[in-house]
């Protein structure tokens, strides 16, 4: 019989893992990667890390909880690795926005608006992940990180190793190719 007070955590169970947490972790992944091959390598490091590290599960949380927040730090260092290499300096995509005298184009105006209740329709999001599958990975990373993820400049930067202002920079521009996808793709 155990004193009172002294508690037993159950000691993770790598053997479950896969079978357990395997699926979730991938579609986590997934839809904040958009690429089933790095999905597929976070997930395995994901594993890899909590094999080397399962001593350090102080039981304060869930099995699965412990390893979502390592697949986090996993996804976040991937997004880090591949950033490092894209030039923050792009041509600016209000180029496409706008005519050489500065007002809007044609093809901007014509489908400028959008009916609210189109935005439960299938077909907006299939045309929204095209979009989003047609930025560069740093834009669509930090799209991801901000608005689906809702993680602040403060932060992204921190993860991404660039300035909060870059953040700002690149959110401007990726929300700017979002919009004149839109516009110009879904009807």
């Amino acid at each position: 019989m155990s004193e009172i007070g002294e508690s037993h955590i159950a000691p993770p169970n790598p053997s479950t893992w896969v079978d357990e947490y395997g699926d979730g972790l991938y579609r986590y992944a997934l839809s904040r990667l958009r690429d089933g091959e790095a999905a597929e390598e976070v997930v395995q490091e994901t594993f890899v890390a909590a094999l080397r590290h399962v001593d350090q599960f102080a039981g304060r949380g869930t099995e699965h909880g412990w390893l979502f927040g390592i697949l986090k730090r996993k996804i976040i260092d991937l997004i880090r690795a591949r950033n490092r290499a894209v030039s923050i300096e792009e041509e600016d995509p209000s180029d496409a926005l706008f005519d050489k005298s500065g007002r809007w184009r044609a093809e901007i105006r014509k489908a400028e608006k959008y009916r609210l209740a189109s935005l439960e329709r299938e077909d907006f999001w299939k045309a929204f992940r095209q979009c989003l599958a047609g930025l560069s990975r740093q834009h669509a990373d930090v799209f991801t990180l901000r608005e689906i993820d809702d993680q602040s400049a403060e932060e992204i930067g921190k993860a991404l190793e660039i300035t909060s202002s870059n953040v700002w920079v690149i959110l401007y521009r990726a929300r700017l190719k979002l919009s004149n996808c839109m516009k110009t793709q879904w009807e």
